[in-house]
């Protein structure tokens, strides 16, 4: 697939859909006690790592982001999409927000302590992968922690319609835990932990932590 028209096209259905997307996730958090315990050890893992900034790479209208700084962590939220970010930056006034791209992302190396892209890479396609992680590794700190939450499954399917019913045109792809895993140690990270949600949902979710390697 062709890099400068998936990442176009996952751009402009993210701006159609930023207001009503931000509307239906807002309160999503506070339902998912899983995801804020993976937050929440992240954020240990950070204090741990001595502090600093936090990259929330795919960020959306800022929730997890938002969530981080309410566990003392100095995150902030990077998204491809300009209206999310000025969706994210109405809703957090407070915190930094910045218009990127995870296949090209505009950090200096070694910059962040930690870095975490939660269902933010089901629209990389495969091929992408690699150099979306070797981004991840380059701006990461040595031995950073990183969280990346995701699809299960065997399959990617194209969303035509979107949150609010609006339209838009991006592949969502599922993918195996264990192919994340075998891609981040491909990158230089090591593998340390895996949690497995909703499995009795036709669509679970994964969350893998990992590590830069030194």
């Amino acid at each position: 697939m062709n890099a400068d028209r998936w990442l176009a096209d996952t751009r402009t259905s993210y701006d159609t859909v930023a207001v009503s997307y931000a509307d239906r996730i807002r309160e999503a958090l506070a339902r998912e006690p899983y995801l804020r315990a993976a937050l929440a050890l992240f954020a240990d893992l950070v204090h741990a790592a001595g502090g600093g900034p936090v990259a929330d790479v795919g960020c959306g209208p800022g929730p997890v982001t938002a969530h981080l700084h309410e566990l003392a962590v100095d995150a902030f939220g990077i998204d491809l999409s300009p209206v999310m970010i000025d969706v994210a930056r109405r809703d957090h006034p407070g915190l930094r927000f910045g218009v990127g791209s995870m296949t090209d992302l505009d950090l200096a190396d070694a910059s962040v302590v930690g870095l975490l892209a939660f269902w933010s890479l089901i629209h990389v396609p495969d091929d992408a992968v690699p150099t979306v992680f070797g981004h991840f590794r380059r701006v990461l700190r040595p031995s950073g922690p990183l969280l990346l939450g995701f699809h299960v499954g065997d399959e990617s399917r194209l969303k035509t319609q979107g949150y609010g019913g609006y339209p838009m045109n991006v592949y969502v792809h599922r993918r195996q835990p264990d192919q994340v895993a075998a891609w981040l140690r491909e990158a230089g990270f090591t593998v340390e932990a895996q949690m497995l949600l909703d499995l009795d949902e036709s669509v679970p979710g994964a969350v893998l932590f990992a590590r830069r390697q030194s």
